[in-house]
């Protein structure tokens, strides 16, 4: 694969790819969970099958001649309508395709369907499982350590949670990397030891947010999220780590603006997520009741930019968002589509500079994800070697299955 910037722009069209797989199973096997998850009006369960007709089948199609952003939409992408789905490049693709979703069941139109969470009941029903209450039990268990340990915890915690993705589950057999299975996510235990992770920059981390500095030094930190549920729960015990050893003054939590692929956290994500910490006995609910607290004080802040839901990578962010990240002690990217933006969505030689590929980004960045696309760079070669060796040579699944992880920081 290609190294330099002109390395390959992710399709969907070769076959057996993740990409294809994405587009021909996953998306087909969500629409019909939605389907399932409301009483839609005929006229929405006509919009969702035309939509899944156009996805696998048909051809990209402008939105509607009334929706809002149509014009913005126009301007995006005008040159792929007409085209397959699969030939255009996979990042646009799959967000016009959750958009085309919103579209389908009226989230935007005036109307009984307006601002309603096609994926609200999925969530919901995560928050509702005694995962959850396993997880911030474990909490307790941390509390005695010391408190690197438990920086240490709170940070894998918040990584591994990347595993709890409603998105990584649809349509896919038993429960590798998903949030429905058996796996640990979470705020894990604390004598549990983690898989070893692909690259782990967590130390070059800590030290970008040290508990000791001069007099007056404020300090931000920003954290873009990735999934809400199983995934934002160990974010914001994390946030409240940050906040209550002063390694942190104040933390920006950034969600998307309105439902987005599956899990996306959202405002009312954030909310519920803090009152079902806030509930829970012992240490966790103490940690809930701070967090609730530093929302109404405003040292965490919640942000909700359009560029979020833009089918672009992170180098192309408008001005008013860079602003935002210039002055940051450090921003935390979460999960995989946030790292394909942060990166470059292509078929980039893993041995690809971390640093080099993120270098476009207004201040000091770090990466928590584990491995559910293709795109992967900053690898040292002996652990490319060792990764492929462990497969057939051909076998790519370390990159997708979820199975594995990865601390990338640039300071």
């Amino acid at each position: 694969m290609a190294e330099a910037d002109d390395a390959p722009v992710i399709v969907s069209s070769a076959p057996g790819s993740f990409a294809r797989s994405v587009l021909a199973e996953r998306h087909p096997a969500l629409i019909q969970q939605v389907r399932d998850a409301f009483p839609w009006s005929p006229e929405r369960h006509r919009a969702l099958d035309a939509l899944l007709l156009s996805s696998t089948e048909g051809v990209i199609e402008p939105l509607d001649p009334d929706a809002h952003d149509r014009e913005q939409w126009d301007a995006w992408g005008g040159e792929y309508f007409g085209r397959s789905w699969f030939d255009v490049p996979f990042l646009w693709s799959e967000s016009y395709f959750y958009r085309r979703l919103l579209q389908a069941v009226g989230y935007f139109a005036p109307g009984p369907w307006q601002g309603v969470d096609p994926f609200a009941p999925f969530k919901r029903a995560e928050l509702r499982g005694s995962l959850v209450d396993d997880e911030l039990a474990a909490l307790d268990a941390l509390a005695p350590r010391p408190v690197e340990e438990r920086a240490a915890a709170y940070l894998q915690g918040s990584l591994w949670g990347n595993r709890a993705d409603l998105g990584f589950s649809v349509g896919s057999q038993g429960s590798r990397g998903s949030g429905s299975g058996s796996e640990g996510s979470g705020v894990g235990s604390a004598d549990e030891e983690p898989p070893p992770l692909v690259a782990d920059d967590s130390e070059v981390l800590w030290s970008l947010l040290p508990t000791d500095r001069p007099p007056g030094a404020a300090r931000t930190v920003h954290v873009i999220a990735d999934n809400s549920g199983r995934e934002l729960i160990p974010d914001l015990v994390l946030i409240d780590h940050l906040l209550t050893t002063g390694r942190a003054d104040d933390v920006v939590l950034h969600v998307k603006p309105y439902p987005y692929y599956v899990s996306d956290a959202t405002m009312a994500d954030v909310v519920d997520c803090a009152r079902r910490i806030a509930r829970a006995p012992g240490g966790a609910g103490e940690a809930g009741k701070r967090l609730w607290a530093a929302m109404g004080d405003g040292r965490l802040a919640v942000r909700a930019h359009g560029f979020y839901c833009a089918p672009f990578p992170y180098g192309e962010m408008p001005a008013d968002l860079r602003r935002e990240f210039e002055g940051a002690a450090l921003t935390i990217v979460k999960g995989d589509l946030n790292y394909r933006r942060l990166v470059g969505d292509r078929l980039w030689s893993p041995t690809t500079s971390f640093a080099g590929r993120t270098a476009h980004f207004p201040g000091p960045v770090a990466a928590l994800r584990t491995l559910k696309s293709d795109v992967i760079v900053g690898l040292a070669p002996r652990t490319v070697a060792r990764l492929e060796d462990a497969g057939d040579g051909t076998n790519q699944a370390w990159r997708t299955s979820g199975t594995h992880a990865l601390v990338q920081v640039r300071p």
